[in-house]
């Protein structure tokens, strides 16, 4: 499956175990150039989110607080889906980890979410029973709505999600891919005007295009700051059967009040 980006800005208040400061340091290699991925020190990400369905990984979310998860509306999780916090390596036994498995109670998806336009792909997963916090499960801070994301702007993602349009499967250990962030127009000349509205942004460089085969759930700055979570689409679930375009990967912008 390839992805599209999309940021949150919803206004929840973040655990009083702080957020966006992982306790286990992440190592990235590729804030210089760009890099087609590489796997993240274990833990290091610790708001990550696996969704899983009868034990296999479908999509990637991210720990906003406690009790809330944030992800893509195109995934279509549900109640009898399984939310994993605090995993890394999908080949190892649950219990090796520590792994959290938790389910969700409710699932609320932005109610102007289009599958046409890939606009407004948000769903907030309501936790049955909260995350507990610690070293290898913690928040991602929230984005505001005033805030800028400059292109050239060097960020991080991370995910188990085809690191490349042909790979045979998905990666076992969790991956991460430095990008920079880039503006709508140039997108629009990869991408096309008819898909690039202006809520959206763009990440990538031409002919390198780690994001859109990572399931990313949060994007990491390179002034150590969190922008917020991001989750996962593609413009059309039929992308990843061919080559990527050659220019970045759009990614759109989503607020409460939509």
């Amino acid at each position: 499956m390839a992805f599209l980006w999309i940021v949150s800005c919803f206004a929840f208040i973040s655990a009083a175990h702080g957020c966006g400061s992982p306790a286990i340091q992440p190592q990235v290699t590729g804030y210089a150039r760009i890099v087609n991925g590489e796997e993240a020190v274990p833990h290091s990400w610790p708001w990550q989110v696996s969704l899983q369905g009868n034990g296999f990984h479908f999509c990637g979310g991210s720990l906003i607080n406690e009790n809330w998860v944030v992800t893509a509306a195109h995934c279509n999780v549900g109640t009898y889906h399984r939310v994993i916090v605090g995993e890394h390596d999908k080949s190892r036994a649950i219990t090796s980890e520590k792994v959290q498995i938790l389910k969700p109670s409710k699932v609320f998806t932005h109610p102007e979410w289009n599958y046409r336009t890939i606009n407004n792909d948000i769903s907030l997963i309501k936790l049955a029973s909260p995350a507990v916090l610690g070293t290898t499960v913690s928040p991602v801070c929230l984005g505001e709505s005033s805030d800028v994301f400059a292109p050239g702007m060097k960020c991080v993602t991370s995910g188990w999600g085809l690191t490349r349009y042909n790979a045979p499967g998905t990666p076992n250990k969790l991956q991460q891919a430095a990008l920079p962030l880039m503006s709508n127009e140039q997108c629009k000349r990869s991408w096309g005007s008819n898909m690039i509205s202006d809520v959206m942004i763009c990440a990538g460089v031409l002919l390198a295009l780690p994001p859109a085969w990572v399931t990313p759930v949060a994007l990491w700055s390179a002034r150590r700051t969190t922008c917020g979570p991001w989750s996962v689409s593609s413009p059309g679930e039929t992308a990843a059967a061919l080559p990527p375009p050659p220019l970045s990967t759009p990614v759109s912008l989503s607020s409460e009040a939509g």
